[in-house]
C-alpha cells in the first residue's frame, strides 16, 4: 500500500484549518493576486472619476463653462471602471469554477486511494450532494469573499487618503464610522455560522435520506408506503429551506444595518457641508471649501462604504464556505495534532475517530469489533439514533471518520421498516433468498409462527401497508429478516413496544446473530445493554442539547 501523503496546513485559532479549505486556498493563491490587482485598479479608476466629475460639475454650476479635460477624464475613468468590473467578474467566475473542479478531482483521488471498505462506509447521498454543493461554496469563500475582505481593508484607506487631500476632518469622520460596522460584523458572525452549519447538516440529511429511499423504492412501493416516505422527504426539504432562509435573513440584516450607518454618516457630512456653504456654521474642514471640493466629499463618501457593502453581501458566503469545509472533513481528513491533510486511509482499525454528530456534537472515540453486540446507550436526546444512522451510512456526520469492520450488505432494523403485503413468509423473505427451514427457524425464534394475535403461521396474511400489524409485530419481522440476511446489522430500539416475553426473544435473537457478525443497537433497554460485548455511553445535559 502506498504511504500516505501529507500537506501542511496553517492553524486558525485553537484548531488546524480544515483540510479542504487549505487545498482551496492554495489553488486560489495565484489567481487571487491578479483579481486583487484588478480591484485596486478599479478603485483607482473610481477615485479618479469622482475627482473629474466633481471638477466638471463644480465648473458648470459656478461658471457655466464645460471643463474639457475633466469631462475626458470622467469618461475615461467610467469606461476603465466598467472594463475592470467585467474583467473582475469574469476572472472570478473562471477561478471559482477551476477551484471547484479541482476540489472534485482531489476528492475523487482521495476516495480512490481509500480502501474499498472505507469508501463503502461513507454516506453516499451526502457524499454526492456534498460534492455538488460544497466545492462551489468553498470556491466562493476563497475567491469572492477573500477578495472582498482584502478590499474592505484597502479600498476605504485609498478613499480616505484621497479625501484627506481636500478635508482631513471629513476623512476622519468616515474612518470613525468604520469600527461600528466591524463590531457588528463580529456580532453577527457567530449567528450566521451556526445557521450555515444547520443548513449544511439539513442538506446532508436530506441527500442521505433521498439516496436511501431511492435504493429501497421497490420495497416502499410494495408496502404502499410512498405517501409516508414522501411526507418525510417533504419535512427534510422544509428543514433545509428554513436553514437557507435563516442564513439569508442574517445576511440581509447585516447589509441593512451597514446601509443605515453609511447613510447616516453621509447625511451628517452633507449637513455639515451645507451649513459651511451657507455660512451658518464654521465647522473646521467643512467651511471655506470650493463647491467641487464639497461635491467630491459627497461623491467619495459612498465609495468609502462600498467595500463594506460588498463584504456584507458576501458574508453569508464565508459562513457557507466554512460549513462546507467542515462537512468535507470525512472526504479530506486531517491530523488534528500536526495540522496535515492525510491522503489515504485515516483509521488503522475499525471504529470512530473525531466524530461530530448533527445537533448533539462530539462523540468519544471507540473501536468496533468484527463480530459481537455493541450497545449505544444514554438518555433521550444524547444522539444514540443519530450515531446509529451515521454508522449505517444513512446520515452524514458534521466531521470525523467512521470505518466499519467489513463492506457488503447492511441490515437496518427499526419500527419504520416497511412490510410488504402478502403473507408472513413473503414479508420475511422480501429481498433475500433463504431456504424454507431457515425462514421457519427465524419465525419461531421471534414467536411469529405461533402468535395468538396473528394466527396462520408463515401463511398469516399481511394487509397493504401492514395495517393489521402492531408495532411490536413489525419490529419482530424486521429482526427475523436480520437473521436471514448476511452482513452488518444496525438496530434502533429493537425491544421498544414489546412485551417482556417478546422483548426477551429479540434479545436472544440479536445475541445469537452477533456471534458471527457485528450487530449495533441503540437502546434504552438495560437488559439488552447487559448482553452487549461492548457499550458506548452517550450523555448530554439539557443545556448542551439545546445549544446543539
Amino acid at each position: 500500500m502506498p504511504r500516505p501523503r501529507t500537506i501542511r496546513l496553517r492553524r486558525t485559532g485553537a484548531r488546524p484549518e480544515p483540510a479542504a479549505l487549505g487545498l482551496a486556498r492554495e489553488a486560489a493563491r495565484a489567481g487571487l493576486r491578479r483579481i486583487r490587482g484588478l480591484h485596486a485598479l478599479r478603485s483607482a479608476a473610481a477615485l479618479g472619476g469622482a475627482v473629474a466629475l466633481a471638477r466638471l460639475t463644480g465648473a458648470l454650476i459656478e461658471t457655466g463653462e464645460l471643463d474639457g479635460p475633466a469631462l475626458g477624464l470622467a469618461v475615461a475613468c467610467a469606461l476603465a471602471g466598467a472594463w475592470l468590473a467585467a474583467a473582475i467578474e469574469g476572472r472570478s467566475a473562471v477561478l471559482e469554477a477551476e477551484i471547484g473542479a479541482g476540489l472534485i478531482d482531489a476528492a475523487q483521488a482521495q476516495l480512490t486511494a481509500m480502501p474499498a471498505r472505507t469508501t463503502t462506509a461513507l454516506p453516499r447521498g451526502a457524499l454526492i450532494a456534498g460534492l455538488q454543493r460544497h466545492p462551489g461554496a468553498l470556491a466562493r469563500l476563497v475567491v469572492g469573499h477573500a477578495a472582498a475582505r482584502r478590499m474592505m481593508a484597502l479600498g476605504p484607506l485609498l478613499t480616505a487618503a484621497t479625501l484627506a487631500l481636500v478635508s482631513w476632518q471629513a476623512a476622519l469622520a468616515l474612518v470613525l464610522a468604520s469600527p461600528v460596522m466591524i463590531v457588528f460584523f463580529a456580532l453577527v458572525g457567530g449567528m450566521i455560522r451556526e445557521r450555515a452549519a444547520a443548513q449544511e447538516a439539513a442538506l446532508g440529511r436530506l441527500a442521505t435520506q433521498f439516496a436511501d429511499r431511492v435504493r429501497a423504492l421497490p420495497t416502499i412501493l410494495a408496502a404502499h408506503g410512498l405517501a409516508h416516505e414522501a411526507g418525510k422527504l417533504d419535512r427534510r426539504l422544509r428543514a433545509y429551506s428554513v436553514g437557507t432562509m435563516g442564513v439569508l435573513a442574517v445576511a440581509f440584516l447585516n447589509a441593512g444595518v451597514l446601509d443605515f450607518f453609511s447613510s447616516l454618516t453621509i447625511a451628517i457630512l452633507a449637513v455639515f457641508l451645507g451649513l459651511g456653504h451657507l455660512g451658518l456654521a464654521e465647522i473646521p474642514g467643512f467651511a471655506g471649501l470650493a463647491l467641487w471640493q464639497s461635491l467630491l466629499i459627497l461623491l467619495l463618501a459612498p465609495e468609502y462604504f462600498a467595500p463594506f457593502r460588498r463584504y456584507a453581501e458576501l458574508y453569508h458566503a464565508k459562513a457557507e464556505g466554512e460549513a462546507a469545509a467542515d462537512a468535507l472533513a470525512w472526504v479530506f481528513p486531517q491530523d488534528a495534532t500536526a495540522g496535515a491533510v492525510i491522503v489515504g486511509p485515516r483509521l488503522e482499525a475499525p471504529g470512530v475517530r473525531g466524530l461530530v454528530l448533527p445537533h448533539t456534537g462530539p462523540v468519544p472515540d471507540f473501536d468496533l469489533p468484527r463480530t459481537g453486540l455493541v450497545a449505544l446507550t444514554g438518555p433521550s436526546g444524547a444522539g444514540k439514533s443519530t450515531l446509529l444512522r451515521v454508522l449505517a451510512g444513512v446520515e452524514a456526520p458534521r466531521a470525523g471518520a467512521v470505518r466499519l469492520p467489513e463492506a457488503g450488505p447492511r441490515t437496518w432494523v427499526s419500527l419504520e421498516n416497511p412490510v410488504p403485503a402478502g403473507t408472513l413468509h413473503h414479508a420475511l423473505t422480501d429481498g433475500v433468498v433463504a431456504p424454507p427451514e431457515a425462514v421457519a427457524r427465524a419465525a419461531a425464534a421471534l414467536g411469529l409462527a405461533d402468535d395468538p394475535h396473528w394466527p396462520g403461521g408463515l401463511d398469516a396474511p399481511v394487509r397493504a401497508g401492514a395495517e393489521n400489524l402492531s408495532g411490536g409485530q413489525r419490529m419482530r419481522i424486521a429482526v427475523a429478516r436480520l437473521l436471514l440476511r448476511p452482513g452488518l446489522a444496525f438496530c434502533d430500539e429493537p425491544t421498544a413496544k414489546l412485551d417482556p416475553v417478546n422483548a426477551a426473544r429479540v434479545r436472544q435473537a440479536l445475541r445469537a446473530a452477533a456471534r458471527h457478525r457485528l450487530v449495533v443497537v441503540a437502546t434504552h433497554d438495560p437488559a439488552l445493554a447487559a448482553l452487549a460485548d461492548r457499550r458506548v455511553s452517550l450523555g448530554a445535559t439539557p443545556l448542551e442539547r439545546q445549544a446543539a
